[in-house]
């Protein structure tokens, strides 16, 4: 098949791993499979069976970026990266429904506060921050950008914010949830001027995603 032309090409960004393996089988349903395995493959752009569709593969957190500069169309993220992003050049029109798990506060299974201000570890410092703040409670953060559940068990934090699932990482050791910040799933982002300059590709893309969640399209029917 011959390429689609600029203007018609749509890219969407998506991050190796538990999101992709779950976002596949929903775009597969609108006819948009990579021709590469990206298990095996070394290319970060993905010819797709749909010749006007690329997939661009990226870490999940740099997800929001490439859509909101506009380096992607269209994007598949979870709602905790976009909830720390500090940018807003997206439009979030639907929940994909996907990757689901618990955005949660968790500690030591023996409830112990520190005498002093609350160290909280976490790779979502400002979700943290604005969680806390919000229930009053001065805490420092620490960033940290994996094995979060060390840091209780070696005295470097008080508590973690961390995705749990089946909380059985925190069990194994010692931990467990205590509090509840959101539920978390995967969403699709389009960039606001691919909507505009893309309007009919981007929307009839979401409509059929949408569809195929069993959700309402956001912007109506065709």
């Amino acid at each position: 098949m011959n390429p689609a032309p600029d203007s018609e090409q749509l890219v969407i960004a998506v991050s190796k791993g538990r999101i992709f393996k779950d976002a596949m089988p929903l775009l597969e349903r609108v006819g948009v499979r990579p021709t590469d395995d990206p298990d095996v493959s070394r290319k970060l752009i993905l010819d797709t069976t749909d010749p006007a569709i690329k997939l661009v593969i990226i870490r999940a957190s740099d997800v929001p970026t490439y859509v909101e500069y506009g380096a992607a169309d269209i994007g598949i993220a979870g709602k905790d990266v976009l909830l720390e992003y500090e940018g807003d050049g997206y439009y979030e029109p639907l929940d994909l429904q996907i990757a689901r798990c618990r955005l949660m506060v968790a500690g030591p299974d023996h409830e112990r506060l520190p005498p002093t201000r609350l160290r909280v570890a976490t790779k979502y410092p400002a979700i943290t921050r604005r969680y806390f703040a919000e229930k009053g409670v001065q805490i420092e953060v620490i960033k940290l950008y994996g094995s979060m559940e060390l840091a209780p068990l070696v005295g470097l934090a008080d508590r973690i914010v961390d995705l749990v699932d089946t909380g059985n990482t925190l069990r194994a050791n010692g931990l467990k949830p205590l509090e509840h910040i959101c539920d978390v799933s995967s969403r699709l982002i389009v960039n606001k001027a691919a909507l505009k300059t893309k309007h009919a590709r981007v929307t009839g893309l979401v409509r059929q995603l949408a569809a195929a969640v069993g959700a309402s399209s956001p912007w109506g029917a065709s």
